[in-house]
């Protein structure tokens, strides 16, 4: 019979995520992916920077690559949100200007990009990337222009996927070839794209 004084036991939890371990996992990855690049990182070493078990991650996740998605959509969540309610022009360019921010100042959004550059390679990361980031991300944009045209705020000749890429596919570009994005990329794009004359 245990002592009344002494503290009690914790529950075994099993395959139940601990949040704090699951957090911790998240930003070593995030870290260790800034300091070292996506060829260099492995689990071990997440593991090790995250305070926990190598078996306790594979448990959770496959792999290295569902640890990065996992910490990609918590990040864009958080700091590059989609807008939702009431669309304009407007949001839609501040919302394109805070993505910029995101792929390229934020340590974060180099997480983006070096799964979009594993997925070249890789058709199990490219599978894995669209399925979980992508395409519920570019369901949630094209609900944005959706609104935005509905409300008479944004007058496109493309079609949505088009107009995603027109807008989109500059600012990843940039990022991922490590060019400065002009001050005036973003309105350029908009006014071009979503509101021609």
């Amino acid at each position: 019979m245990p002592d009344a004084s002494s503290p009690p036991r914790r529950t075994r939890s099993g395959n139940r995520r601990d949040e704090a371990a699951r957090l911790a996992v998240l930003h070593a990855a995030d870290d260790l992916l800034v300091e070292h690049g996506f060829g260099a990182l492995t689990v071990e070493a997440i593991a090790r920077r995250a305070g926990v078990g190598k078996q306790t991650i594979y448990r959770w996740w496959p792999s290295k690559v569902e640890v990065l998605l996992d910490t990609l959509i918590e990040d864009t969540g958080k700091r590059s949100p989609v807008p939702a309610g009431k669309v304009t022009a407007e949001t839609i360019q501040t919302y394109l200007r805070g993505f910029a921010r995101f792929v390229t100042r934020d340590p974060a959004g180099k997480v983006l990009l070096a799964l979009l550059a594993e997925a070249q390679h890789d058709p199990e990361t490219a599978e894995s990337f669209h399925r979980r980031y992508l395409g519920p991300r570019r369901e949630q944009e094209r609900e944005m222009l959706a609104r935005a045209i509905e409300a008479g705020e944004i007058s496109p000749r493309l079609g949505p996927d088009a107009v995603l890429d027109a807008l989109i596919g500059p600012i990843v570009y940039g990022a991922m070839t490590g060019s400065s994005l002009p001050r005036g990329l973003v309105p350029a794009l908009v006014e071009a794209v979503l509101r021609p004359r």
